[in-house]
């Protein structure tokens, strides 16, 4: 069997991501249940908003037939509204093939091949570069994980690192460990009052900073707390300015991710050669265990790197 038609779609539609995956999973096991051609709606939830067999039971237990436990995504990518116009292009892609019974389950397996190449992903690298300043090396990080987003479309990489390096540094600094949340859950999208809360202190974590965080912000003033937000270096000024149109521009801080972190790699070191390697091992350690503990992409994982 000639799997390059396929091969091109995944291409073609930047199948890579676990949604995707998951998406991509489903329907072939659908279409081997049902045989072809699959009707699209039939895939749809009552209200036609979802695809219904796109959640996280259904999609591990596919991956429990090939003996794999480890979680794909937690919730199958049906949050991702992106996914109902690539599933009706895959289901009229399997349309078009033809597909046997043999023949589908020959692509489930390819699928599955897909699945275990996104388990073994590289990390990213932190680049301990003694010719260049921690906030560089910060910086470089995030612009590779910014090209590792720009070809997965619909994922949030960028911010979902943001977020642990943030929870890493502070697990280094704090007597307590904060709480950690999935990215999925973070405080832009649920009623907590930030991403990471003690004392009287309230850190917000975004690589997009709008009206949404300002108005949380205002809530925790409100409440007696002093909320400080972090971000990336060239959304700093968009926050700020948002702060003044709100009336809190001198009642928040607000600091680069860069700086956040590359302060603390020097102060926690003693500004030391040494100090420095082995701060950056234990905040990355520490942000690693964190991806096992929240996530289900260890591509989101980071080595150091020297040079």
């Amino acid at each position: 069997m000639d799997i390059t038609i396929l091969k091109n779609f995944f291409n073609e539609n930047k199948m890579g991501t676990k949604g995707t995956l998951c998406l991509g999973l489903v329907v072939t096991r659908e279409a081997i249940d049902k045989g072809l051609p699959l009707v699209f709606d039939s895939l749809l939830t009552d209200n036609k908003g979802q695809i219904s067999l796109l959640g996280k039971a259904h999609v591990q237990k596919i991956l429990s037939d090939y003996g794999i436990n480890r979680v794909l995504a937690e919730e199958g990518g049906r949050t991702n509204r992106g996914n109902m116009g690539l599933a009706k292009r895959y289901v009229e892609f399997l349309n078009q093939q033809q597909y046997s019974q043999s023949q589908l389950k020959t692509v489930e397996s390819w699928w599955i091949d897909r699945v275990k190449e996104f388990f073994a992903a590289k990390p990213l690298v932190l680049k301990m570069d003694a010719a260049k300043s921690m906030r560089a090396a910060v910086r470089e990080l995030l612009l590779s994980a910014e090209k590792r987003q720009s070809n997965n479309k619909g994922s949030t990489i960028v911010g979902t690192i943001l977020q642990h390096l943030v929870g890493a540094k502070l697990s280094l600094i704090l007597p307590a460990t904060p709480e950690n949340h999935g990215a999925a859950v973070s405080d832009a999208v649920s009623d907590r009052d930030g991403d990471f809360v003690f004392e009287d202190i309230v850190i917000h974590v975004t690589t997009s900073p709008g009206e949404a965080v300002m108005r949380k912000c205002q809530r925790n003033l409100g409440d007696g707390k002093r909320p400080i937000l972090i971000t990336i270096y060239k959304k700093v000024p968009v926050a700020e300015g948002l702060a003044e149109d709100f009336g809190i521009g001198d009642r928040i801080d607000v600091f680069d991710i860069e700086q956040f972190l590359a302060s603390n790699l020097y102060e926690l070191g003693l500004f030391a050669p040494v100090g420095r390697k082995e701060t950056a091992t234990k905040l990355i350690a520490a942000y690693n265990s964190i991806i096992d503990s929240c996530e289900t992409d260890p591509s989101l994982k980071i080595s150091i790197g020297e040079k």
